[in-house]
C-alpha cells in the first residue's frame, strides 16, 4: 500500500497507489492476520478502558495510555456510535484510520492528509472478523481496536520499529458507504481507427488486441470506449477502477486487476500514479471504460519496469473501467 508506484511486481505503476500504508494493512487482513471480535461492552472490551481515544469525529484521533499497553485477546470498542447508514455485509466502506504501537505509543500508519482507504466487508474478501466487527455499524462510528500479537499483525508488517509481541491500537472512522459499479456502463463509443481492439468476457474483464504493423503514437492517447453517466472524476479523488494493461510490442498482459478478483483504489491527479494515468482519468465520467495509450515518458519512463516485463521504449496500453469516485 505504501509506495511511489515505482515497482509493479505483477502490479503496474498505475495499480501501486499510495494508500498509505492502507495496502499493506488491507492485505494482511485479507490474508487472515487478525482475528478481529465483535466484542461487546464487557469483559472482552474491559482492557480498553485503559485507553483514551479523542471522540471529535471530524479530526484525526489522538491516543492515550500508559505504556507498554498489552492485550492477549484482542478486543474493540466503540469509541462513537455513528448515525449514518448502517453497514450491511458485503457493502463497501471508505474509512480513516490510525495505527499506534502499544508499546511505544508511536503512531505506525494513518490515513488521515492522504486519502481514505476502502473495504469491502466480504468474509470471502477479507478477514470474517472484521467483517462481522464493522458489520452492522453505521457511518460516523468510530472504533478502537486492541490487536493481540498473537493475531499476527505485528508481524505482518516487517518493520523494524515494531515487534512481533507488540500489542497494536488500531483507531478506524468509517466515513461512507459507497455502492461502485461491477463494470463501465453506459452508452459505446466508436474508437478512431489504427487503435488497439478491445473485446469484453461476460464477466467484463477486456482483451485487448494490439494492431498488428503499426507503430505505436509517441504521444498519449485517451479513446473513451464506453461513455458513462456518472460524475466527472476530478483532481485529487481517488478512484475505484478495474483495468487491465498490455505491452504495445507485444501484445503480453503485464497486469489485470480482473485477475485478482477486485477493483482497486487509486489517487488520481496528484502524481501518485503514472502520469498517462493522470492525464488520462481525469476529467472523465464515471460508468466510463477507457482506452489509454501511454508512450514511455507517459509511463515508467527510460527506466522501464523490468519486474513487469516492461523496457524503457515500450508503449503501454490500458483498458480502465471507472467504476466510482470519491
Amino acid at each position: 500500500m505504501t509506495g511511489s508506484l515505482r515497482s509493479p511486481v505483477g502490479e503496474p505503476k498505475a495499480a501501486r497507489v499510495r494508500r498509505p500504508a492502507v495496502v499493506l494493512l488491507v492485505c494482511s487482513l485479507a490474508l487472515g492476520a487478525l482475528a478481529l471480535l465483535a466484542a461487546p461492552v464487557g469483559a472482552a472490551a474491559e482492557p480498553l478502558t485503559a485507553i483514551t481515544v479523542s471522540t471529535d469525529t471530524s479530526k484525526k484521533p489522538t491516543v492515550k495510555f500508559d505504556k507498554p499497553f498489552a492485550v492477549k485477546k484482542t478486543a474493540n470498542s466503540v469509541v462513537v456510535a455513528g448515525t449514518g447508514e448502517t453497514l450491511p455485509e458485503g457493502a463497501t466502506i471508505t474509512f480513516d484510520y490510525v495505527l499506534v504501537d502499544g508499546r511505544t505509543g508511536k503512531e505506525i500508519q494513518t490515513s488521515y492528509g492522504v486519502s481514505p482507504a476502502s473495504l469491502v466487508l466480504d468474509s470471502a474478501k477479507t478477514t470474517k472478523q472484521l467483517v462481522t466487527s464493522l458489520t452492522g455499524q453505521n457511518v460516523g462510528t468510530r472504533v478502537l481496536l486492541a490487536i493481540a500479537p498473537k493475531d499476527g499483525l505485528a508481524k505482518k508488517l516487517k518493520t523494524s520499529k515494531v515487534k512481533k509481541d507488540d500489542t497494536l491500537l488500531f483507531i478506524i472512522d468509517v466515513k461512507s458507504k459507497r455502492s461502485p459499479l461491477a463494470r463501465a456502463t453506459g452508452d459505446a463509443v466508436t474508437p478512431a481507427a489504427g487503435l488497439p481492439t478491445v473485446a469484453l468476457a461476460d464477466d467484463g474483464k477486456p482483451t485487448i488486441a494490439v494492431p498488428s504493423g503499426v507503430t505505436a503514437p509517441t504521444s498519449l492517447v485517451v479513446q473513451p470506449l464506453i461513455k458513462g453517466t456518472g460524475p466527472v472524476v476530478e483532481k485529487g479523488q481517488t478512484l475505484s477502477v478495474h483495468y487491465t494493461g498490455v505491452i504495445w510490442a507485444t501484445g503480453k498482459q503485464f497486469d489485470s486487476s480482473w485477475d485478482r478478483g477486485s477493483p482497486l483504489d487509486v489517487v488520481i491527479g496528484a502524481g501518485n500514479v503514472i502520469a498517462g494515468w493522470d492525464e488520462g482519468l481525469v476529467g472523465q465520467t464515471v460508468g466510463s471504460q477507457v482506452l489509454l495509450v501511454v508512450p514511455p515518458d507517459k509511463g515508467y519512463g527510460s527506466a522501464g519496469q523490468s519486474s513487469a516485463g516492461i523496457s524503457g521504449t515500450d508503449t503501454l496500453v490500458f483498458v480502465v473501467d471507472i467504476l466510482d469516485a470519491y
